[in-house]
């Protein structure tokens, strides 16, 4: 069957092919959902900031 070296290689690629899917999951969904997020946030920042300046020359 497997000898001890073939199957230190096969749970070797098993952990790397796991932490791979894992990771392509997280850069698909949960990193653009941050970046949109705090970009919606800045912009939110910014219209307070000129609302802010605005109130203050009247």
């Amino acid at each position: 069957m497997f000898e001890f070296d073939q199957y230190l290689g096969f749970l070797a690629f098993l952990t790397i092919l796991t932490i791979g899917f894992w990771l392509m999951i997280f850069l698909v969904s949960i990193l653009p959902y941050w970046i949109i997020g705090a970009a919606k946030e800045r912009f939110q920042e910014i219209k307070a900031e000129k609302a802010a300046k605005r109130a203050e020359k009247e």
